[in-house]
């Protein structure tokens, strides 16, 4: 593996390269499902683990909407949650963890307490709740979106106008469901899954290149490579007015993490949203990052492989960032138009 030592020279040639199927599930023990409700725009995503995994979280924007995070500081006592959830919805969207919940129950998971069973279910959402979608329910439709997902969960799933991302938005393009991978050296797989609501944008100015694309690999977002100007002093475009943002993530691991050390896997993969969206972590977005380890693969050499995964989580973030906006799909009344549309043939 590339070893890193005290005076922060790397062995030079490693590399990191995307997992079998470049989605988050290429960490072993993981699932990924979707759910999505077409007339509303908009939808959930749950990461179920095959059994509980260790847990953090960081939030750096100014508008979070969150369900049992506390319980992830590294001072608290449950360690282990059973799933983690990215939902649509703003605060409705937060009862899609109910679902996932309630489906877990049903399978007998969740901690034990006595002869009870309650899973534990941490969420945060995003506000797509001006995306000309249906919004009139009489019933708040995210527990079933929450309890749907958690039954589609797989190892494969789509990218794009799915799940939680199903009516996000940019300033300048529909948003979408984003993920990707990497394998280290080591053999340890880093996974990135984002829900990309932005308040800014993932790609540069007018133009089809993205902000992500110096962290691109194998022409996964379409390979154009970063722009061949860009004024930097100029101002990037927001979707202020609407007040409707948030880019809502996990980054996910098999190295076996502390709940601190996830926590600071959790932190640095916020670099991964500042590499690809301008403006990120602004007051009006809830920008957050989950992190997850399945404990499988032991660490040899814990200062080293923790700075490793945490450059990988923000790599594999930024890349997940831009397969989001790369994947999304056009539908009927879209209040922006998809990159597909836009610059498919650039």
């Amino acid at each position: 593996m590339s070893r890193v030592n005290g005076a922060g020279n790397s062995e030079a040639g490693a590399v990191m390269r995307p997992g079998m199927l470049n989605l988050i599930t290429d960490v072993p023990g993981l699932r990924v499902g979707n759910a999505e409700d077409a007339r509303i725009r908009t939808g959930a995503t749950v990461l179920l683990g095959d059994v509980p995994f260790t847990a953090g979280v960081h939030v750096m924007g100014g508008a979070p909407g969150t369900r049992e995070t506390d319980l992830l500081a590294p001072d608290k006592t449950v360690e282990q949650v059973d799933a983690l959830v990215l939902s649509g919805g703003s605060a409705f969207g937060l009862d899609a963890a109910s679902g996932v919940a309630d489906g877990l129950r049903a399978q007998g998971r969740g901690f034990a307490v006595g002869d009870i069973r309650v899973p534990i279910v941490p969420g945060a959402i995003l506000f797509d709740l001006l995306n000309g979608g249906a919004k009139d329910w009489a019933e708040n439709p995210y527990k079933a979106l929450g309890a749907e997902a958690l039954g589609n969960a797989a190892g494969r799933f789509e990218i794009g106008s799915f799940g939680a991302g199903t009516g996000a938005t940019t300033a300048t393009l529909k948003g979408g469901l984003g993920s990707a991978s990497a394998v280290l050296p080591s053999g340890a797989v880093v996974g990135a899954l984002v829900a990309v609501n932005a308040l800014g944008s993932a790609t540069v100015g007018e133009g089809p290149h993205f902000w992500a694309a110096p962290f691109e690999i194998d022409d996964e977002f379409g390979g154009l490579g970063p722009p061949v100007r860009h004024d930097g002093a100029a101002l990037p475009p927001t979707k202020l007015s609407q007040h409707a943002n948030t880019t809502i993530g996990i980054v996910a691991t098999d190295a076996a993490l502390s709940q601190a050390q996830c926590t600071r896997l959790a932190t640095a993969a916020h670099d991964g949203f500042a590499r690809a969206l301008v403006p990120s972590h602004t007051p009006m977005d809830g920008d957050l990052v989950f992190a997850a380890s399945t404990g499988a693969r032991a660490l040899d050499d814990p200062i080293a492989e923790t700075l490793l995964l945490g450059h990988a989580a923000a790599c594999a973030m930024a890349r997940a960032i831009a397969r989001a906006i790369h994947a999304a799909n056009p539908a009927p009344g879209d209040v922006l138009p998809c990159w597909q549309a836009q610059f498919g043939q650039a």
